[in-house]
C-alpha cells in the first residue's frame, strides 16, 4: 500500500458514519444511505423530506403513492410507465395489455413501489 492509499483510508474512516437503518457505513456529508435509501439524520440537510416536485440529480422527484396506486389500478395498459417518464415501456404494456401479463406485472411493481422507504429513494431507482 503506498502512502496515499492509507491517508485515503484513515480520512474516509473519520468522516464516515453508520447507517441508522441498515448499519452500512457512510459519508457523514451523504444525504442518503446507498445501501437502504434512508436520509443520514447526521447531515441536517438531508433530514428534510424531498417532497414530489423538488429535483433530485436533474430528475424531478415522483410521487411513490400516486405511481403505486397507477401501477395497481392502470397498470395493465402501462400508466405508471407512463408517469414514471420510460415511455417504451408505457408502450410495450399497451401493445400487449390483452395478455394480461402487463396486469400482472404492474400488480407486483405496484406493491414494490408503495413499499420504498421515500419518494426521492423511489425516484433514484425507478423514474427516468
Amino acid at each position: 500500500m503506498s502512502d496515499t492509499e492509507i491517508t485515503t483510508q484513515s480520512t474516509t474512516i473519520k468522516n464516515s458514519i453508520f447507517c441508522s437503518s441498515c448499519g452500512t457505513s457512510i459519508a457523514l456529508d451523504a444525504g442518503f444511505c446507498p445501501h437502504c435509501g434512508s436520509p443520514n439524520k447526521a447531515n441536517e440537510k438531508a433530514v428534510r423530506e424531498a417532497q414530489p416536485g423538488d429535483t433530485i440529480d436533474g430528475k424531478i422527484i415522483k410521487s411513490r403513492t400516486a405511481a403505486g396506486l397507477l401501477a395497481l389500478f392502470l397498470g395493465g395498459i402501462g400508466v405508471h410507465k407512463f408517469y414514471c417518464g420510460s415511455v417504451g415501456l408505457g408502450i410495450v404494456y399497451l401493445i400487449f395489455f390483452w395478455t394480461f401479463i402487463p396486469a400482472i406485472i404492474a400488480f407486483i411493481e405496484g406493491i414494490i413501489y408503495l413499499t420504498q422507504p421515500n419518494d426521492e429513494t423511489f425516484t433514484r431507482r425507478y423514474c427516468v
